[in-house]
């Protein structure tokens, strides 16, 4: 209060408003000089601090002068020319050498520490002309006020100018202006506040009000020309043009974020390098990085510290290159570099400098972390003779690196690296196999081993596919489950089975079989209820078959679902029993409907009283369970023959019958089996039973 008493009351208010125009004026010029300085180099950079300490000090020493004539004294004033002149200096060379730190790069709080000298200059400039102020009076000084005057300008100061350098908030300009007038004109009237006057009667004549106007008019004509100086050499900077096309070209070929080169500057050179190559007959490595755990970054501290991280690495990157060297950024997490050399060991030296690099602990805040990477190694023109060959063959090298936990960098190997180029293709057209329709439903029967009777068909799943003809399931099922596709493809294989099987005049029961993935990622109960009230079939004609390693994968999860599942009237069957790690518990926990016991089992047991005593002893625990056993993989008429002495329950494999496609089962309609099940009996034929697999 003491402060807003003294501006209303103590100063000529016209003349205030004066120097506030002056002070926003010279504030706004100062930072645009300041930001231009910021973004030149060497020289320039030098030139650039000198213009914006000149329009900083001249605009506030002028702000500071028109509102000291401001002050109404009552009594005759003059100044002492010299120190007048020598507080204009104070405040040029203080502003010059605070910009000067506030622009360096390598010190984390350089802003805020230049930031302050510049508010300790326009203190010492204020104090400097109060010393120039001559009264016919008694001046006093409260301490209190003088104290913090200095601190009100040595602290917003250091926030205006830390702001200008950051720039973390998009009104950054704006509010850097603010704070900067906030710190002069906080710290002029602070001051002024500090001081008291009082007149002496020495008969000396009065100042006269209009000449001290005439004089502020004067300074601030002086100021208004010097910040117009200001504004001149920003616009008319002989550079200007050459650096505004080095800008656009700059962004055109350079990653906006990190500073390296993007995808276009790394084409580009490769393309150079390779023609070099051939003329001089050297090698040329691409190397494919990818980032290990930078997800992490994004996911635990932000996208911001994600960015910091790319920045920081991106720092280090290029201060490793050496002649012949080249490293972009060409996606996310990605970036490509580039070797030329003659000898093995330039290669090797390269490649040891990157994974030192990639696996140094970055520091963000207070957060200390190590993305580590992947690296694929290729070269021209062993591993390829063109740009995109190269390319293609560092990236299969980098996802092998990337599987393996054991190696951060692997060098291409046609013979793996072309299967892994095969998988991914492969994974490719699955994509879209459902919507060509080249998936289709076999069906392989299942058969009492007592009686010959049929009790049902295991749908099993075939990928007809337009070039490569039949690709088995062992190969794509398993492609299916890495990239998530066996979502979409298990529910179409079960939605389809149930619309086969509901058309069937004999309600033979169909078993499908489930994913670990399906259980982790889909609301199974809720999808198995929906496709049996889409397709109206019976919940007890299906029964869905899972391993033990989808147990095993999350227990409490999958026993949830599967008690779901069975409450609605579906069996559930436990596949592959005995190939599992703890096949007991699993019992033990779950009521199943019957047990698969495992084909490798009965591909012995002629010749392995093991495995003979195996399958007895399953079969000896199913009873004692009361769950029915089904043998699978019987492929001979001795093992059909082994099974129905050891009286087990169900049988399926080629001795039985192969899997086939609906249209090959029924032959007459979904009413008749062709040459597995006779209409009136729904029995295997006699002769079936007795033959071995000849055909």
């Amino acid at each position: 209060m003491s402060v807003i008493s003294c501006i209303a009351t103590e100063h000529n208010l016209w003349l205030v408003l004066l120097a506030a125009l002056i002070c926003v004026s010279g504030g706004w010029v100062t930072f645009g000089l300041f930001r231009r300085a910021g973004e030149r180099q060497g020289l320039q950079k030098s030139g650039w601090i000198f213009l914006t300490a000149v329009a900083a000090g001249s605009s506030v020493w002028c702000t500071h002068f028109i509102a000291m004539l401001a002050y109404q004294a009552e009594a005759p004033v003059t100044f002492d020319p010299m120190l007048t002149m020598a507080s204009l200096l104070i405040a040029i060379a203080g502003c010059a050498y605070g910009f000067t730190i506030a622009l360096i790069r390598t010190q984390r709080f350089a802003p805020e520490l230049g930031g302050g000298a510049v508010g300790l200059a326009v203190s010492a400039m204020h104090y400097t002309g109060m010393m120039a102020y001559r009264v016919d009076g008694i001046v006093e000084w409260n301490a209190d006020y003088v104290v913090a005057s200095i601190a009100i300008a040595s602290v917003l100061s250091a926030l205006a100018i830390g702001q200008a350098v950051r720039r973390s908030f998009r009104i950054s300009a704006h509010l850097s202006l603010g704070l900067f007038v906030l710190a002069v004109v906080g710290l002029h009237f602070t001051g002024m506040t500090a001081v008291s006057v009082t007149p002496m009667l020495t008969g000396a004549a009065g100042t006269d009000p209009d000449v001290l106007e005439a004089m502020a008019i004067a300074v601030a004509g002086v100021g208004f020309i010097i910040a117009g100086t200001g504004i001149a050499s920003y616009l008319i900077d002989a550079r200007s043009s050459l650096e505004t096309f080095q800008r656009l070209q700059h962004l055109a070929h350079n990653d906006s974020l990190t500073g390296l080169p993007n995808r276009v500057s790394f084409g580009s050179y490769l393309e150079n390098e390779l023609e070099r190559a051939q003329e001089d007959s050297v090698k040329v490595a691409v190397l494919g990085i990818d980032l290990d755990r930078f997800k992490e970054i994004n996911d635990l501290r932000g996208h911001s510290a994600g960015d910091q991280a790319l920045k920081t690495i991106a720092r280090r990157l290029s201060r490793l290159l050496k002649d012949g060297e080249f490293i972009a950024r060409v996606g996310g997490d990605e970036f490509a570099a580039v070797k030329r050399f003659s000898e093995q060991n330039d290669l090797l030296d390269f490649v040891s400098r990157l994974e030192s690099t990639l696996f140094r602990p970055i520091r963000i805040d207070d957060f200390e972390t190590s993305t580590g990477a992947s690296i694929g190694v290729a070269i021209y023109p062993e591993d390829g003779d063109n740009q995109g060959r190269l390319i293609s063959n560092a990236d299969l090298a980098m996802y092998r690196a990337k599987a393996d936990v054991t190696r951060a960098v692997c060098f291409y190997e046609s013979k793996m690296d072309e299967a892994s180029r095969a998988r991914r293709s492969l994974a490719q057209d699955l994509r879209r196999a459902i919507e060509l329709d080249q998936l289709e439903p076999y069906y392989q029967v299942q058969t009492s081993v007592l009686t010959g009777d049929i009790r049902g068909y295991e749908v099993l799943l075939r990928w007809n596919h337009p070039e490569l003809g039949s690709v088995p399931p062992s190969e794509f099922i398993p492609i299916a489950e890495e990239n998530g596709l066996i979502l979409a493809i298990g529910e179409w294989v079960l939605r389809t089975a149930c619309q086969q099987a509901v058309s069937w005049h004999t309600p033979y029961k169909i078993a499908v079989n489930l994913s670990p993935v399906q259980f982790a990622h889909a609301d199974l109960s809720k999808l198995v209820h929906e496709i049996l009230l889409e397709t109206g079939l019976s919940p007890n004609r299906l029964e869905l078959e899972i391993t033990e390693s989808t147990i095993i994968a999350d227990k409490t999860r999958t026993l949830h679902i599967l008690r779901q599942i069975r409450a609605l009237g579906v069996t559930i069957a436990l596949d592959d029993f005995g190939t599992g790690y703890s096949s007991l518990d699993t019992l033990r926990s779950f009521p199943f409907d019957k047990i698969k016991l495992d084909r490798s089992f009965m591909s012995e047991v002629e010749q392995s009283p093991q495995a003979k005593a195996i399958v007895r002893a399953v079969l000896t625990l199913g009873k004692s369970l009361d769950i029915p056993v089904l043998a699978e993989g019987v492929e001979t008429d001795d093992q059909l023959s082994i099974l129905r002495i050891e009286q087990c329950d169900e049988a399926q494999g080629f001795f039985l019958g192969r899997p086939k496609p609906l249209n090959q089962i029924f032959r007459q309609g979904p009413a008749i089996a062709n040459d597995v099940a006779e209409p009136s009996s729904g029995r295997l034929p006699p002769a079936r039973i007795g033959r071995r697999l000849s055909a």
